[in-house]
Order: structure tokens, then C-alpha cells, then sequence
């Protein structure tokens, strides 16, 4: 009996231990670990550039194509506009010769998941290109599209799970939200905060559910 009790013992502590390493594992992924896009405006800003913002039915698909908003450009050295939001958005990320990373971690926070594999991370545009067109871009110089799809200084780009990405397509907030209840608000601030400095317009489902969204900030 002694022999068993030892079994359950030694058994018992390497559960612990296993716990205790998991643990700490999501330590290090957890969100505060991770770099993020530029901080969008506070909820309170966001609701007055919400107020600011055009209210027009959405205009037409017709002439979109991506290829109309260049990307991803060069930004520094052999780097282009995706390698650098992969850099800027993971922890611990290491890039090769030529500005691919080829190992770290990105925590997605529009699922709450963490990869370690830069292929199972797309960039998402907050504001769809797509939804830019239909909303004023398709009058824009090919150069602004450019400046848009690129765009660095705003909260438009982010790492995220790439299936969720692609889940998204171009809807805005009154047809999708990201499955993490938790990073709505924030969210709703980075669109809003995108479609007024590039001065674009919204429609009326769209205005309601970021008003919602953000009423509850």
C-alpha cells in the first residue's frame, strides 16, 4: 500500500507542476505581454468623431479590386508594411536576413488564441479595404489608397488569427465583431477613430451598432 500511496503522491506533484507551468505559460502570452497597434481615441472621443462622421447609404462594389490599395509596401531595409505589425504585435519576435519572422508568438485578441507561426497570423485592415471603397476611397488618388492600406500611425492594422481574418471579410460592425466579447470597445474605437482621419463615411446599421458598442464603454 505504501508503494501506491507513493505512486498517487509523485503522480499528484507532477499534476502540480504541469499546472503550475501552464500557468505561467499564459503569463507570458496573455495580452499585457504583447505589443499592440497605436492606442485609438478614448470611448468619449470616439463617440464625438462618431457624431462627426457622414451618414450615407454604402456606395458601390463596382471597380473595387485590392489591387487598387497597394500593399503591402516597403517600409525600412527588406521590410514591408506586413513584417513590421508582425514585429510590433508579437513578443520575443526574431526575423531573418530578410525581414521574415521566423519565430515568436502573437496573441490574436480578437480570439483570445496565441500562435507561434507567423503563417497562422493574418494582418487585418480594422477597416476593410473593400468597406473603404464603398464608403469614400473609390473617389481617392491611387497614392491615399496606398497611404491607407498601409497605414502605420492609426489603429488600422493588427495581427490576428488568420481564419478569424478571413471570417471577418469586408463587414463592418453592424454585420460582424470580433468573437471576444472583451475587445469590442476597443474595437469600435479603432474604426471609428480610422473612418474619421481618413474622413469616411458610415452607414445607419453601422453608426447604430457602434453607437451600442460604444455607449457601453
Amino acid at each position: 500500500m505504501s508503494g501506491l500511496y507513493a505512486r498517487r503522491a509523485t503522480r499528484t506533484a507532477v499534476f502540480a507542476a504541469s499546472a503550475a507551468l501552464a500557468s505561467a505559460s499564459a503569463l507570458l502570452t496573455a495580452p499585457e505581454a504583447q505589443a499592440a497597434p497605436p492606442t485609438p481615441v478614448s470611448a468619449a472621443t470616439a463617440r464625438t468623431y462618431l457624431g462627426q462622421l457622414t451618414v450615407k447609404a454604402e456606395g458601390s462594389s463596382s471597380g473595387y479590386s485590392r489591387d487598387k490599395f497597394p500593399h503591402w509596401i516597403t517600409q525600412s531595409g527588406a521590410c514591408n508594411t506586413r513584417e513590421v505589425v508582425l514585429k510590433r504585435d508579437g513578443s520575443q519576435v526574431v526575423q531573418d536576413s530578410g525581414c521574415a519572422a521566423v519565430s515568436g508568438s502573437w496573441y490574436s485578441p480578437f480570439d483570445g488564441a496565441t500562435w507561434y507561426a507567423a503563417s497562422d497570423v493574418d494582418i487585418d485592415h480594422i477597416v476593410p479595404l473593400a468597406e473603404a471603397w464603398r464608403s469614400g476611397a473609390s473617389s481617392w488618388s491611387t497614392s491615399s489608397r496606398q497611404a491607407f492600406a498601409n497605414d502605420l500611425t492609426r489603429p488600422q492594422l493588427i495581427a490576428v488569427t488568420d481564419d478569424v481574418n478571413q471570417s471577418k471579410g469586408d463587414r463592418d460592425p453592424a454585420e460582424w465583431m470580433p468573437p471576444s466579447s472583451s475587445y469590442h470597445c476597443v474595437y469600435a474605437r479603432m474604426w471609428v477613430h480610422t473612418k474619421h482621419y481618413w474622413n469616411l463615411s458610415v452607414d445607419s446599421a453601422e453608426k447604430s451598432a457602434l453607437q451600442s458598442v460604444l455607449n457601453g464603454c
